[in-house]
């Protein structure tokens, strides 16, 4: 057993290693531009990659072969293989990232460096990428089922195992959540509140530490922060025209959406609701996760939108190369803004239902994945 536990500590590490490759290479697109394959993030998330396709393959290989009838009953067999659940997925997530190696340097060399985001390559990439931090979700999850009561070392493996979930789901949808630009418009909710909650339900119900949505939360802002400030410090200058914005250093993400109190207050609705109530509980958690997140978003905006907050410490002012500088950077976008001040406000308000109605939907699939969670021993 000891073998599946290094090995998921193993698979964990190289997910953090694909998060930080991950906004690593962002970093280096807004700065630098669209550089050679050969980049160092992109040998970070590469050598993450390898690292979760050894040590899970070794693991089937010996699991299958030289496994003792215990750690077998703890195997998931496919193909006449047998492995840990999360193995398997991880192991698919490697196999995909290094095909999507050649084939995206195939498709530079055929397309251009400057080509978009969104390409067959990096659709694989990011798929993969996906697939190992679920399986590193899964492989600490099921080492937290399986210890002891009372334990708290895997318990809080796995708040790190689902933090980096919710940094890989927040770094997806930055475009339309990251900026403060956005924190007072539908968008910003309307993604927010049908992606976040599913992860932070899932980490309520299925979590044995005390708090463990609020440790989930709290660990992926303070490794935002951290990773931004790191990166923030790193020189860089851009190599691909129109240079509109001259950087001096690596162009960091903004900082990070304040998921702390919505967390913390789906953790108090697990513990006040109970079990046995999942639809009612799942309608206050899209209202409490809205509340929440208007509470704290809407004057955290205007203080980052603020002259007071234009330091590297609150990572204002970090706008790509290609960018050209105006007021724009001071004001909010996807507003509300016409019409009487009632007939904002009523359609504000309409914003929030819906949303709600989101959180709602995205806490109830969270619960329902949390509760099959606690069942995972494999």
């Amino acid at each position: 057993m000891r073998s599946i536990a290094r090995t998921a500590v193993a698979v964990l590490i190289a997910a953090a290693l694909i998060a930080i490759g991950l906004i690593w290479d962002i970093a280096w697109h807004r700065s630098v531009g669209r550089d050679t394959f050969w980049t160092p993030p992109h040998m970070v998330e590469y050598v993450a990659a390898i690292i979760v396709g050894t040590s899970c393959g070794w693991l089937i290989v010996r699991s299958t072969f030289r496994g003792t009838g215990l750690e077998q009953e703890h195997m998931v067999r496919f193909w006449g293989f047998r492995g840990p659940l999360g193995a398997w997925v991880a192991v698919w997530g490697s196999l995909a990232m290094l095909v999507s190696a050649p084939f995206d340097d195939w498709w530079h060399n055929a397309y251009g460096l400057d080509v978009k985001i969104v390409s067959p390559p990096h659709m694989l990439l990011g798929a993969g990428m996906t697939a190992i931090i679920v399986g590193a979700w899964l492989m600490t999850l099921a080492e937290q089922n399986r210890s002891a009561e009372g334990s708290r070392k895997f318990p809080i493996v796995f708040a790190v195992a689902s933090a980096i979930l919710l940094l890989m789901l927040v770094t997806i949808t930055m475009e339309y959540t990251a900026l403060p630009n956005l924190w007072r418009g539908r968008i910003f909710y309307f993604v927010s509140a049908a992606v976040f909650p599913l992860v932070l339900a899932a980490a309520a119900r299925s979590g044995r530490l005390r708090w463990p949505a609020t440790a989930t939360a709290s660990i992926f802002m303070l490794a935002s922060l951290v990773l931004s400030w790191v990166l923030q410090s790193i020189p860089a200058t851009a190599r691909l025209a129109p240079i509109n914005n001259p950087v001096t250093h690596l162009v960091a993400a903004p900082f990070p959406i304040a998921l702390i109190v919505p967390a913390a207050v789906f953790d108090l609705l697990h513990r006040a609701v109970g079990p046995g109530r999942d639809w009612r509980l799942s309608a206050l958690l899209g209202v409490g996760f809205v509340v929440a997140l208007l509470a704290v978003s809407w004057p955290l905006s205007g203080f980052l939108l603020s002259p007071a907050a234009q330091s590297p410490v609150f990572l204002a002012g970090n706008w790509d190369f290609s960018a050209t500088l105006g007021a724009w950077r001071f004001e909010y976008w996807d507003t509300m803004s016409e019409g009487s001040r009632g007939s904002v406000v009523a359609a504000f308000a309409k914003v929030l239902l819906l949303a709600a109605l989101f959180a709602a939907v995205s806490s109830r699939l969270g619960i329902a994945l949390g509760s099959w969670m606690r069942k995972v021993r494999r």
